[in-house]
C-alpha cells in the first residue's frame, strides 16, 4: 500500500515507534483496552440482532427497519450532541452511555433467552440504543484528542482506534456466528452487556481533568449549531470530506443491514457464513487500518481517501454478483479494506483541519453523517433488496460510490492546499 501512498513511506521501525509514542500515554492506554473488550461484545450482539431479525420476519426489508429504527436517532441527535458536548463533561457523558447500553443488552438478551423475544421489542432496543449513541458516538470522537497529550500523535490516535474497531469486528462476528450455530442469539446480548464493564472500569481509572471546554459567554444551542453547519459548508475542503462520507454511508454502508438475506439469497448459507462475512470486512479493514497507525503526516491521505472509495465501490459491485463462498470470503476483505480507508484518512483529515472551538460540532456533524445516513440508505436499500433482490441492491449502490469517489477526485487540488501547512511540520521531524 506504500506504493500507493508515498507519502505515508517509512521504516517499520519508525512506524512502529510512532504507535508505541501514542499508546503511552496512560489514559489513552486504559480507554483503548476498555474500548477493545467494549467493541468485541459490540460486534457479537449487532451480528446477533442481524440474524435474530431475519429468524422471526425472514425479510430484508425488516433488516432494513431495524437498521432505520436504530440509527435515525443518531441522525437526528448527534448535531445538537455536538452542541451540548461543549457544556458537558466527556468522561461522564461517556460513562453515563455506556451503563445505559449495558442496560440494553441485558434486557435483550433476557427477552432473548426467556423466548418472549418479538419484532417489536428488538426494534424498540434499537431505537433506545440509537439514542444512547446519538451522545455517546460525538463526545467519543472528541474524547480522544483530548486523551492525545502531543497533537502530532493525533492521526496515529485516530488510526489506532480503527485498528481497535475494526480487530473487534475481525473477532466479534467470528464469536458471535459460532455461538448463535451453538447456543443462541441470548447468550451474545449477555456477553455483550459484561464487556462494557471493561470501558466504565478504564474510565474509572483515569487520571484526567474535567473535559469540558471553558468558554465565556455562551450562545443559544441553535445559534452554536448554525454557527458549526456555516463553517462545515464555506470551509470547502470539509465540505467535500463530508458530503463524500455521505454518499458512503448512504448508498455503500447498509450493505452490513442486508448481509443476512445476501449469505441465504446469493450463498445458501446461514449464521456462521454470515458471521465469516463479517469477519471478512473487519479483516480488510484491519489491514488498512494498522498500515495507516504509524504514518507520520497527513502528508498523502488525499490521495489514500480517493482510492479507498473508489476501491470500496468497485468491490462491493464485484461482490454483488457473487455466489460462491470463497469468491465472496476474498471480495469482502476489499470491500472492508476500502471502505476503512475511505473512513480513516476522512476522520483524520477533518479532525486535522476542524478549529478547536468547533471541534466537537463539527464531529457531531460527521457523526450524524456516518451514523445516521446509514439508516436512511438502510431503509431505501431494505425496500429495493425487497422488489429486486440483495445482489442487484449492492451492484447499484457500489457503482453509485464508484461516481462519488470520481466526483471527490475533482476537487483534490483545495484539500491539497488545505494540508499542505499541517504535513509540512510533521515532516520535518520525522
Amino acid at each position: 500500500m506504500n506504493r500507493l501512498f508515498p507519502h505515508m513511506r517509512g521504516t517499520p521501525s519508525s512506524g512502529f515507534h510512532r504507535i508505541v509514542k501514542t499508546l503511552g500515554s496512560r489514559n489513552y492506554r486504559l480507554f483503548f483496552t476498555g474500548q477493545s473488550v467494549s467493541l468485541t461484545g459490540f460486534w457479537m450482539q449487532r451480528v446477533a440482532m442481524g440474524w435474530l431479525v431475519y429468524r422471526l420476519t425472514g425479510s430484508p426489508l425488516y433488516l432494513g427497519m431495524v437498521e432505520f429504527a436504530g440509527q435515525m436517532p443518531t441522525f437526528l441527535l448527534s448535531p445538537l450532541a455536538g452542541v451540548w458536548l461543549d457544556r458537558w463533561d466527556l468522561r461522564r457523558t461517556i460513562f453515563v452511555c455506556q451503563v445505559l447500553s449495558m442496560a440494553q443488552a441485558f434486557l435483550l438478551a433476557f427477552l432473548t433467552l426467556t423466548g418472549m423475544v418479538r419484532f417489536g421489542h428488538v426494534l424498540a432496543v434499537a431505537v433506545f440504543l440509537g439514542i444512547v449513541n446519538g451522545f455517546e458516538l460525538p463526545a467519543r470522537q472528541s474524547f480522544v484528542v483530548r486523551l492525545v497529550e502531543e497533537r502530532e500523535n493525533l492521526p496515529g490516535a485516530i488510526a489506532l482506534n480503527s485498528v481497535l474497531f475494526n480487530g473487534a469486528r475481525l473477532i466479534g462476528p467470528s464469536l458471535g456466528g459460532l455461538v448463535i450455530v451453538a447456543i443462541g442469539e441470548g447468550l451474545c446480548f449477555t456477553v455483550n452487556g459484561f464487556c462494557y464493564l471493561a470501558t466504565l472500569v478504564a474510565l474509572a481509572l483515569m487520571k484526567l481533568g474535567r473535559t469540558v471546554k471553558e468558554s465565556g459567554e455562551r450562545q443559544s444551542a441553535l445559534t452554536e449549531l448554525q454557527e458549526g453547519l456555516a463553517y462545515a459548508w464555506s470551509f470547502v475542503p470539509l465540505r467535500n470530506l463530508l458530503l463524500l462520507v455521505t454518499a458512503l454511508s448512504f448508498f455503500g454502508l447498509p450493505y452490513l443491514a442486508l448481509l443476512p438475506a445476501f449469505a441465504e439469497e446469493n450463498l445458501a448459507g446461514g449464521a456462521q457464513t454470515l458471521g465469516f462475512l463479517m469477519t471478512a470486512t473487519g479483516l480488510g479493514s484491519l489491514v488498512s487500518a494498522v498500515t495507516l497507525a504509524g504514518r507520520a503526516s497527513v502528508r498523502g491521505l488525499d490521495k489514500a481517501v480517493t482510492v479507498g472509495s473508489g476501491l470500496f465501490g468497485v468491490a462491493l459491485a464485484l461482490f454483488s454478483m457473487t455466489h460462491r463462498f470463497p469468491l465472496s470470503f476474498g471480495l469482502m476483505i476489499f470491500v472492508g479494506l476500502g471502505m476503512n480507508l475511505s473512513y480513516i484518512t476522512a476522520n483524520t483529515l477533518i479532525q486535522s483541519l476542524v478549529d478547536d472551538d468547533k471541534r466537537n460540532r463539527v464531529m457531531g456533524l460527521y457523526v450524524m453523517i456516518l451514523s445516521g445516513m446509514a439508516p436512511l440508505g438502510s431503509f431505501a436499500t431494505g425496500l429495493a433488496a425487497d422488489g429486486m433482490g440483495t445482489g442487484r441492491t449492492f451492484l447499484y449502490g457500489g457503482l453509485v460510490c464508484v461516481v462519488a469517489c470520481l466526483l471527490f477526485w475533482r476537487g483534490l487540488p483545495a484539500l491539497r492546499a488545505a494540508t499542505a501547512s499541517l504535513a509540512a511540520p510533521s515532516e520535518e521531524n520525522a
